[in-house]
């Protein structure tokens, strides 16, 4: 009788550690982000061309625009983490400014800048995002808002996500879906704002759907692929209602040096978009990793691109990264695509925006990164842990050319 209550109490207290052990275990984990994070972000972006949507397909297409933005991610426990993202987009465009293209102390002219209001605003967009871990961080759930304001557009935005990663977290799939509803206030050039014959839009709303797909695949310890897919869906008003078109069937009107438009871009009140593409990412050694991507897109405009592009990232230390790039893209052009003054009056849909054009463009790029996941430098209560500067220059093979500046830094939170 001894002996089996010696057994039964050794017995419970196995049991007892064992279930004390299971809750340790349940209940320490590793927290999805220690601790809150800061990023400042900046980019300045200026381009030249000669192929302005707004004078109908000809004109100076300069423009700049500087964009400072923060982003803070909060850790609100071990598993929960909220994203606030803020960002002002201040632009300058001498093509925007010829809405009122008599508004100049020159005479009116397509490939100069008029003074008038339009050739510059403020574009502000604040968004937030939620995600949730599962203990063992195999499941991902998020949901985010936007909302974006100019002074003639305004946006809200709402979406979410789900990840699942399993064997061993080698493979992962993800599913997204974002809804976007925006409403124009919608400014017309300013010779047709008065003509009788002139037609409006009588709807200014525009709704964007899109759904993506996503599979990543740890295939050696050396490689690692994905795929996706993404849907988008819009419906509305898809034009943009200060770009001209001029008509080869009616006689030019021109008024100084600047020929009117005889209306506005004309397109679908609906879009279907699909893109897939692919990602395979090799490391090389401690030095070298080689990143590529491609992508094939398609809608029922017309369109079809291809995007191919590689990454060279050269660790030359231990905290800095150089980061050598290059971007192929090319398309053809949309249904409704014609150059200036080639369209005709009886047509139904039509546009002079050469972003709907065919067109080759290359893009070169170089980056320099800083990483100190230690956090040694600081600034008040902030470790710096990273800084990122990368600069991009583009080329379209229409005369677009454009450059890209951009800077962020990565700050830690004691």
């Amino acid at each position: 009788m001894k002996k089996l209550s010696l057994i039964l109490l050794l017995l419970s207290t196995a049991l007892a550690a064992q279930e004390s052990q299971q809750e340790t275990s349940t209940t320490y984990k590793k927290r999805v982000l220690e601790s809150t994070e800061i990023d400042f972000l900046a980019s300045y972006y200026t381009q030249e061309g000669d192929n302005a949507a707004v004078t109908g397909g000809i004109g100076t297409e300069e423009l700049t625009d500087l964009t400072p933005t923060i982003l803070v991610s909060i850790p609100l426990n071990d598993d929960d983490v909220l994203t606030i993202d803020a960002s002002i987009s201040a632009y300058t465009s001498a093509s925007s400014s010829n809405v009122g293209p008599f508004d100049g102390n020159g005479p009116a002219n397509p490939f100069v800048a008029s003074s008038g209001a339009s050739r510059q605003d403020v574009l502000t967009t604040v968004s937030g995002n939620y995600s949730h871990s599962s203990d063992d961080r195999n499941d991902i759930w998020s949901a985010n808002v936007a909302v974006a304001t100019e002074y003639d557009y305004f946006s809200v935005g709402f979406g979410g996500s789900y990840t699942k990663l399993f064997n061993e977290k080698n493979t992962e799939i993800s599913v997204k879906a974002n809804v976007f509803l925006d409403t124009w206030n919608a400014i017309y050039p300013t010779e047709l704002r008065d003509q009788p014959s002139f037609i409006k839009f009588d709807d200014e709303s525009r709704n964007s759907y899109s759904l993506g797909i996503g599979f990543s695949q740890i295939l050696s310890k050396r490689m690692q692929g994905s795929l996706s897919l993404d849907v988008i869906q819009q419906e509305g008003l898809l034009s943009t209602p200060f770009q001209r078109v001029q008509f080869a069937d009616v006689t030019d009107v021109i008024v100084q040096e600047f020929t009117l438009g005889d209306d506005v871009e004309r397109l679908p009140d609906s879009r279907v978009k699909i893109a897939a593409g692919g990602r395979l990412h090799y490391y090389i050694n401690e030095i070298f990793t080689v990143r590529t991507f491609y992508r094939y897109y398609i809608d029922d405009w017309g369109i079809n691109s291809h995007t191919a592009s590689i990454e060279i990232p050269i660790k030359i230390t231990d905290k800095f990264t150089l980061y050598p790039s290059y971007r192929f893209y090319t398309q053809t052009a949309a249904d409704y695509f014609a150059p200036f003054n080639e369209h005709l009056s009886t047509q139904d849909f039509y546009t002079s925006d050469y972003d709907l054009s065919d067109f080759d463009a290359n893009q070169y790029g170089f980056g320099v990164s800083y990483t100190d996941i230690f956090a040694k430098m600081h600034i008040w209560k902030l470790g710096l842990k990273t800084i990122d500067l990368r600069f991009r220059q583009y080329e379209r093979n229409s005369g677009l050319k454009a450059s890209l500046f951009s800077g962020g830094f990565n700050f830690v939170m004691d």
